[in-house]
């Protein structure tokens, strides 16, 4: 029945858009079989389609403009469209020269926000010969704009949402193949692209295909859910020829050489954005015009129940990325109700698992959600969430203690925030904000407890990834941390943050149902804060670094120097992990992990601190591969002393996590230097303060960061980015995924925007006296 009210609604509508063409003189397009503002003037006398292709228009009624913004990471072109109705990110994929052909091709995506769910259309030459084919977007000669809305507010039969989406204009330089379309989940879309490229055949045999009027081609796909439908259709303009579709085993479309007009829309519930007005408090308004860019991104990932993590591939929830978004973004960000501090802590509450306090990692919606259900026999569209991340847990005292102890507005807020009663997850409906976290920081005193009890301070009592899991914090690729087991940024910081905001929380009246813990959870922070360093400290000698830096260089992809002159003394610095591959006791990979201890905790053990502060001041200062400086940024990683081939195979500039450069960890180490500097200028200045060699030192370093930064401000604001060096140019900042050959071997990208890489909003350079 629901079928047969889908065609009835089709075939009214191509009826009426030929009506509309044969009777009115007025140019409309009639693309998608739905009704698409605005419409695309086409001359009759340059293309007998062009009175076919016709349509009428409605515009949601929306208080603001709409908010556009073209960004250009070759070989990727992203435009993002966003009004009151809807938020869409297009990206355009056209590989360069001297693009690696066998991950990178033609291609058209669209991401929604809404339900983490998009298109995506795989283009070939029709010829067959790869790296022929060249696609681009073209400006609307109606309205000058590379994308225009979507939006029909008539509900379909199964649907009460409005269908919304974008429209624009393609060019092909050759004719081409559209190969291979995916239409509903980005994490299906995402899984494809990354992963071994299978797809799944119930959900691509429920893919569409039909003629629409002007030459045009349809393709939908209703959901898992029977509801939601999504929509993807070309129409040819100015005088190109008609699209044709070729059913066979996979049923295919064929373009001409020219441009075609394509509309994808769907029509699921959609979030309710907060405009770059609404996501800054009143005191940091002025960002909006001082730096459009980054305003604008915050805002096409910033909603009133959750913030996102990025775009295209990240389009959700993460907890992590958002409660460390939260730390370094707190100065500039909405508070009160509705505002974005507000959001984040309240989706934290939200997914807590009730079972065992874990947070949620990433949170899987829409089609996706269904999806996995199904796998289960279970009939429902329900959120799930991911809790196999071990870091995520500890963000959350800290967040609290910063906004509803720390602020006069989270002050006044705790009444009525805290007696919330949850409602995303059914399994949390009958839990208080209150209670959900409690149960979360009873996790973190409980599992907390053995290594701070006497004669507790043992390997086997530190924090473990979770069982059959081989990730479990930020470097969350399979060999992110070197196969370790025990990280050290859990450790040796975030645990022990935790437990002082545990403590501070308990003294300001939170968790009543334990009133030792102002006590408790601060000499248990105490204990990690001092005691969890040595288990991950790695000593190498002056010689025996020069010799395995020199080896690394001769056996690496890498062409640069070695620069072992700058290696003057023993080389000390703490490993990525404990118990890592190839039975290694520490994961013996210099990183940039240093900075979750210079930003969360204020160290009171004098030696150790001074200590750590020499050394990771001299790991920014020194170039790579003896430290981990270089003219694109900081690498996150820096496997030239680990001693065993395995780290140089794993850690390099094509691995997520290897010698490439995150924009968030810049602003936190920025953040943590100028925090550590900063209390030079408390009544109780640390003994550092008064030692000058190494006061200079860090001041060096926090300099030569921000000469750092800043030469790289154009790449800041994306997720990660990559590097080729050449022996005339030095270092080149390349997009991670599009690295040419022989280097381009990983089928992952970068986020062109990611949540926790506009921190720089907040985040600036300080002067210190």
């Amino acid at each position: 029945m629901r079928q047969g009210l889908l065609f009835t609604r089709h075939v009214l509508v191509r009826y009426v858009c030929s009506l509309l063409s044969y009777f009115v003189t007025t140019q409309f397009r009639c693309s998608n079989d739905l009704l698409v503002y605005p419409p695309e003037h086409t001359s009759t006398a340059t293309s007998t389609s062009a009175t076919a292709t016709v349509s009428v228009s409605n515009t949601p009624t929306c208080s603001s403009e709409a908010t556009r913004l073209h960004l250009s990471d070759p070989p990727y072109e992203n435009y993002f469209y966003e009004d009151c109705a809807s938020s869409s990110h297009v990206v355009v994929t056209s590989p360069l020269e001297n693009s690696n052909l066998t991950i990178i091709g033609p291609r058209l995506l669209v991401a929604w926000p809404a339900g983490n769910s998009g298109v995506v259309a795989f283009f070939e030459p029709e010829d067959g010969k790869n790296g022929t084919l060249g696609i681009q977007l073209q400006n609307s000669t109606a309205t000058g704009q590379t994308l225009d809305p979507v939006y029909l507010p008539t509900k379909n039969a199964s649907s009460e949402n409005p269908q919304v989406g974008v429209s624009g204009i393609i060019n092909f330089n050759t004719s081409a193949i559209l190969t291979v379309p995916i239409l509903g989940s980005i994490r299906t879309i995402r899984d494809f692209t990354e992963g071994p490229s299978i797809l799944i055949t119930y959900i691509q045999g429920a893919i569409s295909f039909s003629e629409i009027p002007g030459g045009g081609a349809n393709l939908n796909r209703t959901w898992l859910d029977n509801v939601t439908t999504t929509y993807l259709g070309f129409v040819p303009i100015n005088g190109s020829g008609a699209v044709s579709i070729n059913r066979g085993v996979n049923t295919t479309l064929r373009f001409e050489t020219g441009s075609y007009q394509f509309t994808a829309s769907f029509d699921y519930p959609q979030l309710e954005p907060l405009s770059p007005s609404q996501v800054f408090n009143p005191s940091s308004s002025d960002l909006a015009q001082q730096d459009p860019d980054q305003a604008t991104s915050l805002s096409f990932l910033s909603y009133t129940t959750k913030l996102l993590a990025g775009t295209w591939r990240f389009l959700t929830y993460f907890g992590r990325d958002s409660m460390l978004s939260l730390l370094l973004l707190q100065p500039v960000l909405s508070e009160g109700e509705g505002g974005a501090i507000e959001a984040v802590i309240g989706a934290f509450l939200e997914r807590i698992n009730r079972t065992d306090g874990s947070g949620c990692h990433e949170e899987t919606i829409g089609d996706y959600s269904t999806y996995l259900n199904r796998n289960k026999n279970i009939t429902s569209t329900a959120p799930q969430c991911d809790y196999k991340m071990i870091d995520t847990d500890y963000y959350l005292p800290i967040v609290l203690k910063n906004y509803f102890v720390d602020s006069a507005t989270g002050k006044s807020r705790l009444s009525s925030f805290f007696n919330t009663t949850a409602s995303v997850f059914e399994e949390n409906s009958d839990l208080t904000y209150a209670d959900l976290a409690l149960i979360a920081a009873e996790k973190i005193m409980n599992t907390s407890a053995p290594f701070a009890a006497d004669g507790g301070q043992t390997r086997d009592n530190l924090i473990h990834l979770k069982e059959g899991e081989i990730v479990g914090e930020w470097r969350d690729s399979t060999y992110g941390i070197g196969g370790g087991r025990i990280p050290y940024d859990v450790n040796t910081a975030l645990v022990p943050a935790a437990l002082h905001n545990i403590a501070a929380l308990s003294t300001a009246g939170f968790f009543l149902e334990h009133p030792a813990w102002n006590e408790t959870a601060s000499q248990y922070a105490q204990v990690w804060e001092d005691k969890t360093l040595e288990f991950f400290e790695v000593t190498i000698p002056q010689s025996t670094a020069k010799s395995l830096v020199e080896q690394y260089v001769n056996e690496s992809a890498f062409a640069g120097p070695s620069h072992t002159d700058n290696i003057t003394s023993d080389i000390v610095f703490h490993g990525l992990a404990l118990d890592g591959n190839n039975n290694q006791s520490i994961v013996r990979v210099l990183n940039t992990d240093d900075c979750f201890r210079l930003f969360l905790l204020n160290s009171t053990n004098q030696t150790q601190l001074s200590s750590f502060l020499d050394q990771t001041a001299g790991h920014i200062l020194l170039p790579f591969p003896v430290g981990l400086s270089s003219p694109v940024g900081l690498f996150v990683a820096n496997p030239a002393y680990g001693d065993d081939p395995v780290y140089a195979a794993n850690f390099t500039n094509s691995a997520y996590h290897g010698t490439v450069v995150w924009s968030w960890q810049l602003a936190m180490t920025a953040a943590g230097l100028a925090r550590q500097l900063g209390r030079c200028s408390s009544t109780t200045p640390p003994d550092f303060c008064a030692q000058p060699p190494l006061y200079t030192k860090l001041r060096t370093a926090y300099s030569h960061l921000w000469d750092l930064i800043d030469a790289n401000a154009a790449q800041l604001s994306g997720e990660v980015w990559s590097w080729v060096y050449d022996s005339s140019e030095g270092f080149r900042v390349e997009p991670l995924g599009a690295l040419p050959p022989p280097l381009g071997t990983s089928p992952t990208e970068s986020d062109i925007r990611q949540l926790w890489s506009l921190t720089f909003l907040a985040v600036h350079r300080e002067e210190f006296g």
